[in-house]
């Protein structure tokens, strides 16, 4: 028909919605967004709204000739999905014969064993079936990075490994820390000589990694002030990752939208460039099957509605971050979703921008017919 609203029109039209449509007082649900829809290398949309930086440094709005507008490569601290750039380099050791995921963890890390923690296993560390707490402050509690490190290790289980699905940052930290150990680099450079440097990820990378970038690219996130951290913008946002150095397993890449298509299509796609096809088909392969509200490969979390819309399914695979970003795809069709937003921008929201993403999802989803 004529004139008809397209799936991506409708789903641009929930960011724009979002991100000016208040949800508490004087508040929309994120400052701006980056969304990118992909079908293969052909980009339905790459979308941009709202503002890199709307709140000065005690959450009022700025002046609007002050405020930062978003760009399509606007750069994004991405969170939680550095969980996938650790997954990708601990699969880069297994296929070079340096890791076992079958192995004790503990056989890498001897500190690890305490509080009964020497039957869990690497795999679960990459599944969240090991046991771990969820979460502990290092950042507040010790004082020293060597500290925090040794706290994550040593912290005993909460539950039996392999016994239930426990989503822990703790999981993460120490595969850094082993993966570290057995490359003989820091994490941050192993994400760049094994991943983004190979991928041509110009604009990924640890903070470490990113002077080149102006700081006029950057999406400011939270007011920190339990930690003192004032707006943080350029820097990570999680505070554990922050203490930790600003590399850690579990946060502190940032990126942008088309440098995570590129790093999509690694799955989606036949390239070999930074993994073997055995280890992409482990990485998106459901590992907890008797778990079925929880799926998950070697990183990736699989079929998840509450944010993969109607793009999910059994070959659906993705990872969302705590500071308003996610990355679906589609294996059989080879499309891919990527939402970067600021939701976190001047402080986290009360509500969860889980139907955003599935919104943003299910716009490609119906795109494919």
């Amino acid at each position: 028909m004529s004139g008809a609203v397209t799936p991506v029109a409708e789903a641009i039209a929930a960011l724009e919605a979002a991100r000016t449509t208040p949800v508490a007082p004087g508040a929309p649900l994120v400052a701006g967004a980056v969304g990118l829809l992909a079908v293969g290398e052909h980009v339905l949309t790459a979308h941009a709204t709202g503002f890199a930086v709307l709140y000065d440094d005690t959450g009022a709005p700025l002046p609007v000739e002050e405020r930062v507008p978003m760009r399509v490569d606007t750069v994004f601290d991405v969170a939680s999905l550095t969980k996938l750039f650790t997954a990708t380099v601990a699969m880069q050791q297994v296929e070079s014969g340096m890791l076992d995921l079958d192995a004790p963890v503990a056989s890498y890390l001897p500190d690890f064993a305490q509080g009964g923690k020497g039957a869990i296993a690497v795999r679960q560390l990459l599944t969240h079936t090991s046991g771990l707490e969820w979460w502990l402050p290092l950042w507040r509690d010790w004082p020293t990075r060597e500290d925090r490190i040794d706290a994550a290790l040593t912290n005993p289980p909460t539950s039996p490994p392999g016994a239930e699905f426990v989503y822990s940052d703790l999981n993460l930290i120490a595969l850094g820390v082993i993966l570290e150990r057995l490359g003989g680099a820091p994490l941050d450079v192993l994400v760049g000589d094994g991943i983004t440097g190979p991928l041509g990820m110009h604009d990924t990378g640890f903070a470490t990694q990113l002077g080149h970038v102006a700081r006029d690219r950057f999406a400011a996130t939270e007011i920190e002030e339990d930690a003192g951290r004032g707006l943080v913008r350029g820097e990570v946002h999680d505070e554990n990752a922050w203490s930790l150095g600003g590399v850690a397993g579990h946060a502190g890449v940032f990126s942008t939208a088309a440098d995570l298509l590129r790093f999509a299509q690694v799955f989606t796609g036949d390239d070999p460039r930074i993994l073997s096809a055995d280890s992409v088909i482990a990485m998106t392969t459901n590992l907890n099957p008797d778990l079925p509200d929880d799926s998950h490969g070697i990183g990736f979390e699989i079929d998840q509605p509450r944010y993969m819309g109607e793009l999910s399914g059994p070959r659906t695979i993705g990872h969302t971050g705590f500071t308003g970003t996610s990355l679906v795809a589609d294996l059989t069709s080879g499309a891919s979703a990527i939402l970067l937003t600021n939701a976190v921008h001047p402080h986290r929201p009360e509500t969860s921008i889980n139907a955003l993403r599935a919104r943003w999802a299910t716009g490609l989803a119906r795109s494919l017919g």
